[in-house]
């Protein structure tokens, strides 16, 4: 594991007998992506997710996809919230809260996050099709629970209303990086840390 708190990166390598994955994050990065992995819905995701964060992640990942995607899937949110924890260091400045609501044609979700040191995850979602392609969609909370756990945010995720499960999942992984980007966003009148117990 790495921390440049100054640009606010951070990578992590994680081996197991099911997966092995290298993964980098530049929080204050372009939006750029190169996502590797044998799990295509979930790169798709990865790359709006990094686009609508401006964000820049890479992810090599290699898993045990032959029995299914599950390990996959869970050891990337891992590898994910792992990094987000590092590159945010002691999260000095950041605004720690965000609320976005993000439109996917007839599907409408909201991500709500606190990046406050205490790991909870709500999910709010009923989707038409269990399965996109060959993604199975209960894969998605997985990912969430996971990537919330390990990155130490409170996380919530509604998604109103849709009829397109494909939409309704990518206005989640949209959503998802635009309010991971408000709520750790610097802000020049925040001194220290954004609460009142002076430490997150």
């Amino acid at each position: 594991m790495s921390n440049n708190e100054k640009t606010r990166l951070a990578s992590i390598a994680r081996q197991t007998n099911e997966t092995n994955i290298k993964l980098s994050l530049n929080v204050d990065g372009e939006g750029q992506s190169e996502i590797i992995s044998d799990v295509p819905f979930l790169n798709h995701m990865l790359d709006l997710f990094t686009k609508h964060g401006q964000f820049d992640l890479q992810v090599d990942a290699i898993g045990d996809v032959d029995i299914d995607d599950h390990h996959t899937v869970e050891d990337i949110g891992i590898c994910l919230g792992q990094a987000l924890l590092n590159a945010l260091g002691d999260k000095k400045g950041i605004k720690r809260y965000a609320s976005v609501t993000v439109p996917m044609d007839e599907a409408l979700a909201q991500v709500v996050i606190d990046v406050s040191n205490r790991p909870h995850f709500e999910y709010r979602a009923q989707y038409p099709s269990d399965i996109v392609g060959s993604f199975h969609v209960e894969l998605v909370h997985e990912f969430l629970w996971k990537f919330a756990l390990e990155a130490r945010i409170t996380l919530h995720v509604i998604v109103h209303y849709g009829q397109n499960t494909h939409h309704m999942i990518e206005a989640v992984f949209k959503a998802l990086g635009r309010a991971l980007d408000e709520a750790t966003a610097i802000d020049p009148r925040v001194k220290g840390v954004p609460s009142t117990k002076g430490v997150l």
